[in-house]
């Protein structure tokens, strides 16, 4: 578990003071280029591991050698705890050590950390997004949601520009690179996407998080919505069963594969919220994907199919 060798890389650090990559890799039984990018991550999250190159160099943790994690300001553990917090809730050694670290950080730093373990939730499920580079606004929201501060957003609505809107930032969410703000309004939980958001104000204002919020919960909450809307009509379709797993990643969760016909072809029943959208996903597949059924879905097939003859006949 790859959270679990960055805890355990900055515990090196801090009882040695100076490791190279090559002796971290034999300490965490890994490769040295795995244990490069460890060090490069922590970096990244903003611990204050630095690279000293030249003979005798390696890397180092800011303020020297260190027997206890007491050395970390406010912001630095914040870090460390958005950067593992998310792989806790499924990786037992990955809570044992972030308990560990908390034990260790000053008292005053450790309701910020705490905070910080639990602001962001990854999903690994994919809705079949392009991968996109982190939006800007992540750090600021990350913050806000560790400092309870609230905001006052620009947010970019589906149907026009952007809507002023005061919010409670609750949580975060990272899915399929796309992220999402879990936050409050005065017309309770909602869920905005990062990258919609033009603009950020901090107020001077705080906030508490409902009692017995779980961002992770609330996402579950979203999704199952979301799902419904996603899959609200069902298509058969016959496919080599080498296409299976290409099939799966077009529509995720609305693959389900369904046995094997006697020509060796498989049966996958798909999903898409109308039966245009399945016909629009199926079109580019041509002769290699048969819909069974419903007559809806075979239908808008060959509508489409048409056209394209109709525009690119010569």
């Amino acid at each position: 578990m790859r959270a679990d060798r960055l805890v355990a890389a900055l515990l090196v650090l801090q009882a040695r003071g100076q490791v190279t990559a090559a002796q971290l890799a034999r300490e965490l039984e890994v490769s040295v280029a795995t244990a490069r990018r460890d060090l490069e991550a922590l970096s990244a999250a903003g611990v204050p591991v630095y690279a000293q190159p030249g003979r005798g160099g390696g890397w180092r943790l800011l303020g020297g050698a260190r027997t206890d994690l007491s050395g970390l300001t406010a912001h630095e553990a914040q870090a460390l705890f958005l950067l593992v917090g998310p792989a806790a809730p499924a990786a037992p050694a990955v809570r044992s050590a972030l308990r560990k670290l908390l034990r260790a950080l000053p008292p005053t730093f450790r309701a910020d950390a705490e905070a910080a373990a639990g602001a962001v939730v990854v999903d690994p499920a994919r809705w079949g997004e392009p991968e996109r580079e982190r939006p800007a606004p992540v750090e600021v929201l990350q913050d806000a949601v560790v400092r309870r501060r609230t905001l006052r957003i620009g947010y970019e609505g589906r149907r026009g520009g952007p809507a002023e809107r005061l919010v409670d930032p609750w949580g975060l969410v990272v899915k399929d690179d796309v992220w999402y703000l879990l936050a409050g309004t005065a017309n309770g939980r909602r869920t905005f996407r990062v990258d919609r958001i033009a603009r950020i104000v901090v107020t001077g204002e705080t906030f508490e998080r409902p009692a017995g919020f779980e961002p992770a919960e609330a996402w579950d909450d979203v999704v199952d919505a979301m799902e419904r809307r996603r899959s609200a009509l069902s298509a058969t379709v016959l496919i080599d069963p080498r296409f299976v797993p290409i099939l799966r990643e077009h529509f995720g969760r609305h693959c389900q594969a369904m046995g094997t016909e006697a020509d060796g072809r498989a049966r996958v029943r798909v999903a898409a919220p109308d039966a245009l959208t399945v016909a629009e996903q199926l079109a580019g597949w041509g002769g290699r994907v048969e819909v069974v059924e419903p007559a809806e879905v075979r239908a808008e097939l060959a509508r489409i199919g048409t056209e394209l003859v109709e525009r690119h006949h010569t």
